[in-house]
């Protein structure tokens, strides 16, 4: 459906005596039209990134299309004012491909779209065909660094560094995009993700929210509980955070719990191993593997610390943005996340960090990172929290991101309204 008494933002070359010419013409003034495609609407960075862009472009008067697998998001994309067009694009079968780009390209004359942008790969390789063939710009946004295992797999992922613009979600990833395919730099722009700060606010998760969650993990008011959210994938580094667990008994430390909040998706070899190597280090009574929690704002609130150990470029964590808004200290390797993300020494002076930092994959600095952080004082580590929350204020706010947005929208799309005959038909894949 599209946005709801939209509100056009004329673009500098739109003159009064073009709206008066169209008029004259018998047409209506209709919203851009924005195609936003993406492979699934379920768990992925991916799958938020897409959802928040059809509601920050859906208030500001564009009209948007989501194509995608049907998922859990759809709701949310239909309450942003989106239309949701089911179609696979989860596919890299080159027949696949380009049959998506066919029906790509159909939607998007049909709602006269004035650029496609991709979020993920599969879903890229189609929207780079249907945005020739209509000859509108194509957008693709990276939330994470690719492995690169061979000549086809540099191939496939070189996709996302095609577009007319490439937006990448930190510095670091933006980087990588630049040394791995000599993307020019002009053509790639960092916008990072937004928080809800309102949502993810220590003040407002309620005591019983609390012990809803202690009772889940079976775990005491003075238990330190390290929190590590996230698919349980090898780039994640679970394996990593269970040896430096392992490390943390052999130095005596006690009163603490290690939970990992996520789920496999089907990838049960990894988590076989995770458990081999759990039960192989004797952490058993020290490692819980929890299933997805609903109420993430309460289990940031009972942990005392967040970790992300990954093992290879993660862009931008949303976990690490949720865990700094709720006032929590976080620890990342230096692939899970840049100083754009998370303030760490020696990039800033102590007083104004807002976590730690290890070497990816080094579970002996990761464990005597941490012993380092329980090792403050109380106060420390709440005022780290505090400042982690000033920091998402600051430069992840929905505001400010969706300004930054609408800013490159104008740029690359125009913002407001085209002239469009009328009526159009619905259209159908």
């Amino acid at each position: 459906m599209p946005a709801s008494n939209p509100q056009p933002v004329p673009t500098s070359g739109q003159s009064e005596r073009g709206r008066s010419a169209a008029d004259a013409a018998g047409t209506v003034r209709e919203p851009v039209g924005v195609l936003i495609v993406v492979p699934t609407l379920d768990v992925g960075a991916a799958d938020a990134g897409a959802v928040a862009l059809a509601g920050i472009l859906g208030k500001a008067g564009y009209r948007v299309s989501v194509v995608s697998r049907a998922g859990r998001l759809v709701a949310e994309v239909r309450a942003a004012g989106a239309e949701f067009v089911p179609l696979n694009l989860d596919s890299n079968n080159p027949v696949v491909i380009l049959r998506n780009a066919i029906a790509l390209k159909r939607v998007a004359r049909e709602c006269n779209c004035a650029v496609i942008h991709a979020h993920g790969r599969a879903a890229a390789w189609s929207a780079l065909l249907a945005a020739r063939l209509v000859g509108v710009p194509l957008l693709t946004t990276w939330y994470k660094g690719f492995r690169e295992q061979n000549l086809f797999k540099r191939l496939y992922n070189g996709i996302m560094a095609r577009g007319d613009r490439v937006i990448a979600v930190s510095e670091q990833i933006a980087q990588l995009v630049k040394d791995r395919y000599g993307t020019p730099g002009e053509r790639i722009t960092v916008l990072p993700v937004s928080i809800d700060l309102e949502r993810f606010a220590p003040a407002q998760v309620a005591h019983e929210r609390s012990e809803t969650v202690r009772r889940a993990w079976g775990i005491g008011r003075d238990t330190k509980v390290i929190l590590v959210v996230g698919r349980l994938l090898r780039r994640k580094g679970h394996h990593v955070v269970v040896r430096a667990v392992a490390r943390l008994k052999e130095r005596g430390f006690k009163d603490f719990l290690c939970v990992f909040v996520g789920e496999d998706r089907g990838r049960t070899h990894y988590t076989g191993e995770l458990w081999d190597l759990v039960l192989a280090t004797g952490t058993t009574d020290v490692i819980r593997m929890a299933a997805p929690v609903a109420d993430m704002p309460a289990a940031y609130a009972v942990a005392s610390v967040v970790v992300s150990a990954a093992v290879q470029p993660e862009g931008l964590q949303r976990t690490l943005l949720e865990a700094q808004a709720m006032e929590r200290p976080v620890i990342v390797s230096d692939l899970g996340a840049g100083p754009d993300v998370v303030l760490t020494p020696p990039t800033v002076p102590e007083g104004r960090i807002t976590g730690l930092r290890f070497s990816a994959g080094d579970d002996a600095e990761l464990a005597t990172v941490l012993l380092r952080l329980f090792s403050m004082p109380e106060p420390t580590r709440r005022a780290i929290g505090a400042r982690g929350r000033d920091w998402m204020r600051s430069h992840f706010a929905p505001a400010l991101i969706s300004e930054q947005t609408l800013r490159l929208y104008r740029e690359v799309a125009g913002g407001g309204a085209v002239a469009m005959p009328l009526p159009r038909q619905k259209r159908a894949i």
